[in-house]
């Protein structure tokens, strides 16, 4: 049931960090892999890791907010390569400022990222999943759907409006039986976050905060993805699953 062999994957984001584990994961289960993102010499440094390890792997680059670009790289992926059978939006940004000093144009490219980036390309891959009547779209959300902190208004909006934008996606293609899910990941080591993890103070209260005691480490984020992305979750749809370490269930 969790067997990805013949599928094709498009990880949005995925030169490093979560992107890059989830692509490891569904490599590792039998799919070939499209690695996206903005810098071509990282992404051929991250798909030659992938191809030293036996994976099918291949390179897309193109910004998310494009909407032109992402039209005229998914086309070229399906020649070239085959059908997407399984859309991962992960391609993310942060912004820490408080919301008295935040200037629109921040607002605007963590929104632009975050929030519209998902529907671009989900815009560009549905219809041939929905002609085939077959596909998974998984979102990657956050903790900030549900909770909040000082300093990352714009982060926090983006992903709440993600959590919403699945279920809408999710009840717009039940009929051509495209599943779409999400993911929401706790506080994993990732190089977004090395200024926290590097922040005595913050790195204690993750740790303290967290029931498991410890940040997350990326790979540990693959195991969700592959279930959503798999058969074994074909009668889910419009769910978020918390890779957390217990962090929501704990007061």
């Amino acid at each position: 049931m969790f067997d990805l062999t013949g599928k094709v994957a498009l990880i949005t984001g995925a030169s490093r960090g979560l992107g890059f584990a989830m692509a490891q994961g569904f490599a590792r289960h039998g799919a070939t892999v499209i690695l996206n993102g903005r810098n071509a010499e990282a992404l051929e440094a991250s798909a030659l890791r992938l191809r030293e390890t036996g994976a099918a792997v291949h390179t897309s680059i193109f910004d998310v907010t494009n909407s032109e670009a992402i039209k005229a790289a998914v086309g070229k992926v399906e020649a070239e390569v085959g059908a997407i059978d399984i859309l991962v939006n992960n391609a993310g940004i942060q912004h820490r400022q408080l919301m008295s000093e935040l200037a629109e144009a921040d607002w605007r490219r963590v929104i632009d990222t975050n929030l519209t980036g998902p529907l671009l390309v989900a815009q560009a891959v549905s219809p041939a999943m929905a002609r085939r009547k077959s596909g998974k779209i998984i979102n990657i959300c956050s903790l900030a759907n549900e909770i909040g902190r000082p300093s990352i208004a714009p982060y926090m909006a983006a992903k709440g409006g993600l959590k919403m934008l699945t279920k809408s996606m999710a009840l717009e293609w039940a009929k051509d039986n495209v599943q779409v899910n999400a993911i929401g990941p706790g506080f994993f080591k990732t190089e977004m976050n090395t200024p926290l993890v590097e922040d005595e103070a913050f790195n204690s209260w993750v740790c303290e905060r967290t029931p498991a005691g410890r940040w997350g480490d990326p790979e540990e984020l693959a195991g969700a993805a592959i279930f959503l992305a798999s058969e074994a979750a074909n009668y889910i749809n419009g769910q978020i699953i918390y890779v957390d370490g217990g962090f929501l269930s704990s007061m």
